[in-house]
């Protein structure tokens, strides 16, 4: 039987481990996760999700007081509209943190940037721009367009002088949306040179709708591959979404695919930014616990664990601090729920809020657990220890688990 190990990704002139850590936000991909990966001869992301809000937890820096600071006074205000992110400190914070990671990078493999169209940051193109030419000046391998359709992106950095360096890719989870990828980018004459094709058992964002169930990720590569083909286009397709064993990725690869992308095994790791006690939660968690809701303020269905604290939580929207999901109107689903519920309840000292929850405030702080599909089989991949915890894995010992294993088997780590 074949092994991941016995497949190579070619990308330009790198030959990888045809084995990618998706980028999974707020700083849940780490930059010390995505290093592993690109030491072990693969690729690694890091997420450009809130990075002024990571930049003060990992540099010290004061973006986020310094921003409320000057926005002190419209907290009260359901008016957003005023509240603007500074694009010089904005490219300040994502050539800082990216420049890090980079200087640290050793190995044959790569490290890249998951950028998220959907943090619309009450001027999305303005800030979208900047996020994607700061990373670009600060050395990323590669950027892989996340979290909506990007029509504008490459155009957004065609005038970079790396736009045709760097590698660039896409995430997809149709057809369709690579075609409209393709149509609107084909001005700047530049292919991806990978596409990411996300299934309906990823973890956190879907690019489906509560009718997800009904799609397969295998049929949804094959069409695209079929598409690819015909109309002559080398395009690099890595699967994602419920790839759970080294066997699970083989039969992507020996269908076509390039490359696997994987994140679900990765949260229980040592190097994964989740704490430890939630890590615990994934480790416990049953088939039962993970549902599909659409609490997200971006309109995207989310996969996560029931249990996550962020859901029905009615804080007060933190806009003037954070508000990475405001619209070019300065608007929030989750400011219209909260509004809603302190109108149907004047008198209550604490509300709860169902329907959206402010999703910059709780994944800052690791309260929505987003999760793939397959997390409740996290318990089988470790050892459970006299208290009852379960042993925390290396990224090592999982990446390398992915690379040599055999069918479905699946290497529990040494005991520490």
């Amino acid at each position: 039987m074949k092994r991941v190990d016995d497949f190579r990704l070619q990308l330009g002139r790198h030959e990888l481990v045809p084995i990618v850590i998706g980028g999974m936000g707020v700083d849940i991909s780490t930059a010390e996760l995505a290093l592993e990966a690109a030491r072990l001869g693969g690729i690694g992301h890091i997420s450009d999700a809130m990075l002024p809000t990571v930049s003060d937890r990992r540099y010290h820096t004061r973006y986020v007081k310094d921003k409320l600071k000057q926005y002190k006074f419209n907290v009260a205000n359901n008016d957003k509209s005023i509240v603007r992110f500074d694009l010089g400190l904005l490219a300040e914070a994502t050539e800082h943190h990216v420049r890090k990671v980079m200087e640290a990078k050793r190995g044959p493999g790569l490290v890249f940037l998951n950028c998220m169209e959907k943090l619309t940051m009450n001027a999305p193109k303005e800030t979208l721009r900047v996020r994607l030419n700061s990373a670009l000046s600060a050395g990323i391998d590669g950027i892989t367009l996340a979290a909506g359709l990007h029509l504008s992106s490459f155009a957004l950095m065609e005038e970079h002088p790396r736009f045709r360096d760097a590698k660039l890719g896409i995430i997809v989870s149709s057809l369709r949306a690579l075609q409209l990828f393709l149509k609107k980018s084909a001005k700047t004459r530049r292919l991806p040179d990978y596409v990411v094709v996300e299934g309906p058992l990823a973890g956190g964002h879907l690019g489906f709708g509560m009718d997800w169930a009904k799609y397969d990720l295998a049929v949804i590569v094959a069409e695209i591959r079929a598409w690819l083909q015909q109309e002559g286009l080398a395009i690099p397709l890595i699967p994602a979404g419920g790839i759970f064993t080294g066997g699970d990725a083989v039969t992507f690869l020996e269908n076509g695919a390039a490359a696997v992308q994987v994140a679900t095994r990765f949260t229980v790791t040592k190097e994964c930014g989740l704490p430890d006690h939630v890590k615990q939660e994934y480790f416990k968690c049953e088939r039962d616990d993970i549902e599909v809701n659409t609490i997200s303020p971006t309109g995207y269905p989310m996969r996560m664990l029931k249990k996550s604290p962020g859901i029905g939580s009615g804080i007060r929207p933190n806009c003037e601090a954070y508000g990475y999901l405001l619209d070019a109107q300065g608007n929030c689903a989750y400011i219209e729920a909260y509004n809603r519920e302190v109108a149907r309840h004047p008198d209550a000292k604490k509300i709860q809020v169902w329907d959206k929850t402010c999703l910059c405030t709780h994944m800052r702080n690791f309260d929505i657990w987003t999760c793939g599909a397959t997390a409740y089989r996290l318990k089988d991949t470790s050892r459970r220890l006299p208290d009852g915890s379960y042993q925390l894995l290396s990224a090592e010992h999982v990446f390398r688990d992915y690379q040599f294993s055999v069918g479905d088997t699946i290497a529990l780590p040494p005991t520490d």
